[in-house]
């Protein structure tokens, strides 16, 4: 087989496999309509849900009626947090997270007064819940009790190292909750601390939990938005593992786990609200659908004593916000796994962590990818130069080839031999070709995920029109660039004269694979790009070498 032909398939598998990929995500399997066992029964809306809590026997208490708890109470107030990064609701009902919009984030660059927000109730439910469960009582600090405050509107002023909102709630027994929400500058990591003081002549056990409620919408692949292709959903980590969990799928939809050093975390494109849990104990995770697709991602934690007359202390750690790996890595074990890169995770974080370390250089994403592109080249410079002094040498073999093609044009198997003892002859390896281009495809891969995944480009503009390396050239010019830079490359290769239906599709490869990354993100065919036209001069220079050389020998 010569190698042009190889060349041709490799591309065209190439081709084939990346819409075999956008098949499977365009057309996934049917969604299920309620996942059968879920643990929300089909009358009870998620707020309506408390976590079951074990006995200090080990057997699991009586489910407790969550209406009795919360029908007293009167109406909650909203009080408002305002850092220098995020702008939120906590309700005094519970204590609730249920408006966080991203201060430094907003939806569209032609938008910037409107932000990204993660919780809220207006639109489509998204909240975070927390609280106490106290064993044997009735009145319990849940996220259904109520809460006081002492202010409505909280800031973190400018030069301050950080913002305490403090909630209480006590009962008539003697039991006071101090519930501290705790903000630091320029960070979405927030401390969620209880303070539980236990003047009832007799010992109390308490447990802390956190849920995740959110509506989930079924999303709709399409290759024209690379944005439909990012996970929005429910994960966790097990303390070995990251897990995404499948809503619509029934199995993943009654999730229970007993984990240690885990969290939970509900993902969306670019963003992410997370609950971390002390590490050092086991706490019981599950996610739980109900019949309207709103889905509980919590965790619970396990029975602490309080002793007559004294105090104890639960302690969580919540994230929300963009996906910035640095600070997700601060807040709990492996959290920057929500930053998702799918299965090419082990070549996706070196190759976005040398992206970083450049970019701390030249302030600028665009620039980055292209000194990252020619760092890789550089790393396979001699790999992919005996592949491109192979190909130099088949491109001015071309006329004895051409002789061969035409003197055996009607004995295949002669002309399969006599063109590989020329191969011999010359050293020449007929598979040379296929090296560069097997070598960029788990590169492009990777580039595509940390492209797609990393909040550090989201909006990150390059130079003139491209203000948006996450998404699509607007006006399609660097596609139009990369086709006519791979027609180039292709006049380096070496032309299948023999064929000329074949020599026809191999110059047709630029058109397929200029419209097919149109839709591609910019930064993505800036890669690609930038990499074709390193390679076009990588060869161009072994084409000189190997013709002087040979004109020597001659």
């Amino acid at each position: 087989m010569d190698n042009q032909r190889v060349f041709i398939w490799a591309a065209l598998a190439l081709v084939l496999w990346l819409n075999y990929l956008a098949w499977q995500r365009d057309y996934p399997p049917e969604p299920v309509s309620a996942a059968p066992g879920v643990s929300a029964p089909a009358s009870q809306a998620p707020e309506d849900t408390l976590p079951d809590l074990p006995s200090s026997s080990g057997a699991p208490a009586a489910p407790r009626s969550a209406e009795g708890a919360a029908r007293a109470e009167p109406q909650a107030a909203t009080i408002r947090v305002v850092t220098d990064v995020l702008d939120m609701d906590i309700s005094t009902r519970g204590g609730d997270l249920i408006r966080a919009d991203l201060l430094d984030y907003p939806v569209a660059k032609n938008r910037p007064d409107e932000l990204v927000r993660l919780f809220d109730t207006q639109g489509n439910l998204f909240v975070a819940r927390s609280g106490l469960r106290l064993a044997e009582r009735r009145a319990e600090p849940t996220h259904l009790a109520l809460f006081q405050a002492e202010k409505t509107e909280y800031r973190l002023e400018p030069g301050s190292e950080r913002l305490v909102v403090p909630l209480t709630w006590t009962d008539d027994d003697g039991v006071t909750v101090v519930k501290t929400y705790t903000f630091e500058p320029g960070s979405y990591r927030i401390h969620l601390d209880y303070e539980v003081h236990n003047e009832t002549g007799t010992q109390l056990e308490a447990a802390s939990y956190v849920q995740l409620v959110r509506h989930y919408e079924h999303v709709e692949r399409s290759y024209f938005n690379v944005e439909s292709y990012a996970y929005r959903g429910p994960a966790i980590f097990d303390g070995r593992r990251y897990l995404r969990l499948d809503v619509e799928d029934a199995e993943d939809a009654r999730f229970q786990a007993t984990i240690t050093g885990g969290w939970i975390a509900a993902m969306q494109h670019h963003f992410v609200a997370a609950a971390v849990p002390p590490t050092n104990k086991p706490y019981d995770f599950q996610l739980s659908v109900n019949p309207q697709n709103d889905f509980t991602l919590s965790y619970r934690g396990p029975l602490a004593a309080i002793p007559a007359g004294g105090s104890a202390q639960f302690a969580e750690t919540l994230f929300v916000g963009p996906k910035l790996q640095r600070q997700l890595a601060a807040t709990g074990p492996k959290l920057e796994r929500v930053a998702d890169y799918g299965m090419l995770t082990i070549l996706s974080e070196p190759l976005f962590k040398l992206l970083q370390w450049v970019h701390s250089f030249v302030g600028n994403w665009g620039w980055s990818i292209v000194i990252v592109t020619f760092l890789i080249k550089l790393a396979f410079y001699r790999l992919t130069a005996a592949s491109g002094r192979s190909m130099a040498k088949l491109r001015n073999l071309a006329p004895r080839i051409k002789a061969l093609q035409e003197r055996y044009k009607d004995d295949r198997e002669q002309l399969g031999r006599q063109m590989m003892e020329l191969y011999k002859r010359e050293k020449i390896n007929p598979l040379a070709g296929c090296l560069p281009i097997l070598i960029q495809i788990p590169f492009f891969l990777a580039f595509y995920w940390v492209l797609l995944e990393s909040v550090e480009m989201r909006q990150a503009p390059f130079i003139g029109w491209i203000n948006d390396l996450s998404t699509r050239d607007p006006y399609f010019v660097l596609p139009i660039l990369m086709g006519l830079a791979m027609f180039g490359q292709f006049k380096l290769q070496p032309m299948p004269s023999a064929d000329p239906m074949q020599a026809k599709i191999f110059a047709f490869m630029p058109v397929v694979m200029t419209v097919m990354m149109a839709w591609f993100p910019a930064g993505l065919v800036l890669y690609w790009f930038t990499n074709t036209l390193l390679s076009i001069a990588q060869q161009w220079r072994i084409n000189k070498l190997v013709a002087a050389e040979t004109g020597k020998k001659t």
